[in-house]
């Protein structure tokens, strides 16, 4: 019987989340001929081959698919156990940074485990939008931030992947009138990208009315009966009502909600509120994988 490495499972989960082998190594800091080694010697110690190729591309095989459920367990039981035996206390600060949609769901379960974990340390959040937020990062104005995951705004871990939904007041038939009106973030929303197109596509008539990049406005406006918008399904609040195909409203994509971090020193306060940021979106539901992982 042989032994899994834990290092291997972490390339191969970061591969998995990353949908690439090249950005896969930037994660976990190790060049694309190392990372292709990595996973050579997990197949050859597993016994089957966990990837197929597609073209130029590589997805994970069935027999894939079933160890990366062990391996996120195996990575993250890992984790835990170290940081259990950790008897140094963290003391700084640590900035962190998300949109105010997922903060209304997000944070407080974030921030209640880190804080028991980490009583002396201090976290700085700050609500802006995606693009904002990977500005801050790249310029060292935060350690690490939860984001909307867009192709072209460049990688990110995969750390839970929503429906996106279309919803409106639940007392009232504003979805009914013509044109629609919307409540949308603003113009490099990709949310509101998603929204558009989609009725685009569908041949319905929409005009946008209300634009913020808060989502307690946008949900203010859908909550007074003013509007339609889209949310994850996490953020649908009570008094609002989804609406679907039968209502004349076609299905949107799904919502990828990554974790991008600053590339400086490794800070195991950062590194800590890594681990409580993963936990707690894995509480809420297991986020499902991308499925292609390219080279």
């Amino acid at each position: 019987m042989h032994l899994l490495d834990i290092d291997q499972l972490r390339t191969f989960v970061a591969i998995a989340d990353t949908g690439s082998f090249t950005r896969a190594a930037e994660m976990v800091h190790k060049t694309q001929s190392a990372v292709s080694m990595q996973m050579k010697r997990l197949e050859d110690r597993v016994g089957r081959s966990i990837f197929e190729r597609e073209g130029r591309l590589s997805k994970l095989t069935d027999e894939g698919e079933r160890l990366l459920d062990y391996a996120r367990r195996i990575v993250r039981l890992n984790q835990e156990c170290m940081l259990s035996f950790n008897e140094n206390e963290l003391i700084g600060r640590v900035r962190l940074g998300l949109p105010d949609d997922y903060a209304d769901r997000y944070l407080p379960e974030i921030l209640a485990r880190f804080s028991r974990s980490n009583p002396k340390a201090e976290v700085t959040v700050m609500c802006e939008p995606t693009h904002n937020l990977i500005e801050r990062v790249q310029n060292g104005d935060l350690d690490l931030a939860i984001i909307t995951h867009v192709d072209r705004h460049g990688p990110s871990e995969i750390v839970r992947i929503e429906q996106l939904l279309w919803v409106t007041s639940a007392r009232h038939a504003v979805h009914e009138e013509t044109p629609i009106p919307l409540a949308l973030g603003r113009p490099n929303c990709n949310w509101r990208h998603s929204a558009t197109g989609t009725l685009e596509g569908a041949g319905k008539a929409f005009r946008i009315l209300y634009v913020s990049w808060h989502s307690t406005a946008v949900g203010a406006a859908v909550l007074a009966g003013l509007a339609v918008s889209v949310l994850p399904e996490s953020a649908v609040r009570p008094g609002m009502r989804i609406l679907g195909p039968t209502d004349g409203f076609p299905a949107l994509p799904s919502c990828k909600i990554g974790l991008i971090r600053a590339r400086q020193e490794a800070s195991p306060l950062a590194d800590a509120l890594c681990f409580h940021i993963k936990q707690s979106l894995d509480n809420l539901g297991a986020a499902r994988t991308l499925p292609i992982a390219a080279e």
